[in-house]
């Protein structure tokens, strides 16, 4: 066993004959595992009352033979022509009230239970041929799940949805305060989706009733998981052991990822980041998507070998850039690195997405050859990494409704993006070398020394005990500007920001200033030095918390922009604005260095550190240089580097090259 190494592949929009230039060239590669069907839906069922597996059962047949292993997906991710004009109501009512024709993917209403039955159908139908086949190692359900409907079907079961969560019409009303604006409900079905046609006015994220839409957004969220609960129940009819699961888009906002946890078998998800020199977002993805299933590896379903093509300007990987991003996935967890796509299509819109084998199948190209030369890495790294842990002292908190509720706020601010600031921190941890988890609210947090929360918008169940005894026993917790404003609701605490932070934190804030971006109040420090302050600007009053830096600006100048605040053996930070990142690497290194837990290297600009350990107890360190320059390390013990072979001798200097990998043991 080793890493699996591969990625989607679509045979059936090619002549047979051509399948035979891709498995010779796959075995160059050392291409091992395929994801097959993703898209099959109208070919494997025709009609209503048709199925058809000939072109299927050739593809898995001819894998197979080639010693190739299979992610078989149930093709459900976009349905057929004939589904939609046999049943019209399957397809999407969308924000504006439009019901759409059939065309595109992600057209299915995921309330129509014409689609709930007949997607169902087709993975019982799958799983029924193909459970047991020994090159079928993973199911792979629908594929990249998102959007939104607005459909009667889908007000229907948002009714049930909401008699489900409050109970009672009473609880519901006081949830959502609707003695605002006389908007009381006293029938279930006085409810309506909140659109464009009922409570928002400039797009989804403006509505009127903040707890209506929130609900929506969970609803929706449910329903698709429902939708993949549906589709793997009928897998396991047939075959109750092979793991399932569906691949995920990152931060990802119209679903929340942590919901899904307990319903898959591993979790995986497609790279395809927003611009060609961002590997903290991407780090930060994979340790989101890692903290998923409580830190157990994932994989990489899809990553372009060179570019994609579905944006508006589609930068191609530098040399080097793909094998760089590849290890970087493997070192924060990732047992198995794939592309879109094996060879690329000849029409339609993904015609120019980067492949591995492009339109002329040549085994010459750039692409290829890197491709293949990183086969040969994952072959020679063999099984030592499989099922390698991320270990961490440090948790980040990430809050889907922490980030629906900010977002769609009518205050204070909406230039404050929630995933943004969490990246801002991320970030500081990431120069500084740190192992980090991206960990749901919900998380046990015993394990960790420092849980860093920022905009910790929403404060939910036995939240603030929890990060309250991370702090008494030792630890540190770091929030931030506009946390602790709301419960579960969304209705904001009837007590002092931030609510049920308030004593952890040792402070009350009494104000808040919103500005324009380009509004800038520096924030001095106790050496004074100082970092830039944007956006908002919360005027607090310290309740036992001391000064850490101050205002400059305005007539709150002198007040606390920071503050750090002793509980009982720990500590409570609260930083009052949104820091540039000078200032946010100030804090976060602060907080670092009273757990001496800096990185296991001095940081080197553009060099990445990360590390995984073995159940065995052996622990691999990834060194990956993602500046344009060398970088020299000195080693702290002796290592073998599994990429070459080479030893590493302690205190002697490592040299990585502009792109460079090394794995060392």
């Amino acid at each position: 066993m080793k890493l699996r190494y591969g990625g989607d592949y679509n045979p059936e929009q090619w002549p047979e004959k051509v399948w035979d230039d891709d498995h010779r060239l796959f075995g160059a590669a050392r291409i091992d595992t395929l994801t097959v069907g993703v898209f099959t839906w109208g070919l494997t069922q025709p009609a209503e009352d048709t199925y058809d597996f000939t072109i299927l059962d050739r593809i898995v047949e001819r894998a197979a033979a080639e010693g190739r292993q299979i992610c078989l997906a149930t093709g459900t991710g976009a349905h057929p022509a004939w589904l939609a004009r046999k049943h019209p109501e399957v397809t999407r009512v969308d924000f504006e009230g439009r019901r759409h024709r059939y065309g595109q993917r992600h057209n299915s209403c995921p309330s129509s239970p014409v689609f709930r039955r007949l997607s169902a159908e087709m993975a019982r139908r799958l799983a029924a041929r193909y459970a047991g086949h020994p090159a079928v190692v993973a199911w792979h359900v629908g594929n990249e799940y998102g959007g939104a409907c607005y459909c009667e079907h889908c007000a229907a079961a948002f009714r049930i949805w909401l008699r489900d969560r409050y109970g009672s019409l009473e609880r519901l009303n006081k949830a959502w305060y609707t003695t605002f604006w006389s908007h009381t409900f006293g029938d279930w079905d006085e409810i309506e989706p909140p659109s464009a046609l009922t409570e928002h006015w400039r797009g989804p994220d403006h509505t009127a009733f903040q707890g209506i839409t929130l609900d929506y957004l969970r609803f929706m969220s449910e329903a698709m998981l429902t939708n993949f609960r549906d589709e793997k129940a009928a897998i396991r009819e047939s075959d109750p052991d092979t793991p399932v699961t569906t691949n995920f888009m990152g931060v990802y906002r119209p679903i929340d990822y942590h919901r899904w946890a307990a319903d898959l078998d591993f979790a995986s998800w497609d790279n395809y980041p927003p611009g060609d020199d961002l590997p903290e977002w991407m780090a930060f993805w994979h340790d989101l998507i890692r903290g998923i299933k409580g830190g157990a590896p994932f994989w990489l379903m899809e990553q372009t070998p060179s570019t994609t093509a579905c944006r508006d300007v589609n930068p191609l990987k530098r040399p080097g850039v793909m094998r760089l991003w590849s290890w970087q996935a493997v070192a924060h967890g990732a047992d198995a690195v794939l592309f879109f796509q094996m060879r690329a299509g000849k029409g339609a819109s993904e015609k120019y997405h980067g492949a591995v084998i492009g339109h002329a199948g040549r085994d010459d190209t750039r692409v290829f050859r890197e491709v293949a030369e990183l086969g040969a890495e994952l072959e020679q790294a063999g099984d030592a990494i499989l099922g390698a842990r991320t270990p961490a002292r440090v948790a980040v908190l990430f809050d889907w409704d922490s980030w629906w509720a900010l977002e769609i706020s009518d205050g204070p601010s909406r230039l404050v993006r929630y995933h943004q600031v969490v990246l801002d921190y991320y970030r500081a941890l990431w120069t500084a070398g740190v192992g980090v988890d991206v960990l749901p609210v919900t998380a046990d947090l015993s394990g960790y020394e420092v849980v860093v929360a920022p905009v910790l918008h929403m404060v939910k169940g036995d939240l603030a005990a929890r990060l309250a005894e991370v702090a008494r026993r030792g630890g540190t917790v770091l929030t931030t500007f506009l946390s602790g404003r709301v419960d579960e609701d969304d209705n904001a605490f009837l007590a002092d920001v931030p609510g049920p932070l308030g004593e952890l934190l040792g402070i009350r804030v009494d104000e808040w200033d919103a500005r324009p971006a380009e509004v800038i109040n520096p924030v001095r420090f106790g050496d004074d030095t100082t970092a830039g302050g944007s956006l908002v600007f919360e005027i607090v009053i310290p309740q036992g918390a001391e000064t850490v830096a101050t205002y400059t600006h305005d007539f709150y100048a002198g007040s606390p922009a920071v503050t750090r605040n002793r509980f009982g053996e720990g500590e409570a930070w609260y930083v009052a604005t949104r820091l540039d990142q000078p200032g946010v690497d100030r804090v976060v290194g602060q907080v670092l260095d009273r757990h001496g837990l800096r990185g296991p290297f001095p940081p080197v600009p553009g060099v990445e550190v990360a590390e995984r350990v073995a159940p065995d107890g052996r622990r691999f360190t990834f060194l990956l240089n993602h500046g344009s320059e060398p970088a020299e390390l000195v080693a702290r013990a002796d290592a073998t580097d599994l990429l070459t072979g080479d030893r590493v001798t302690r205190g002697s200097t490592i040299r990585l090259a502009p792109k460079d990998v090394l794995l060392l043991q």
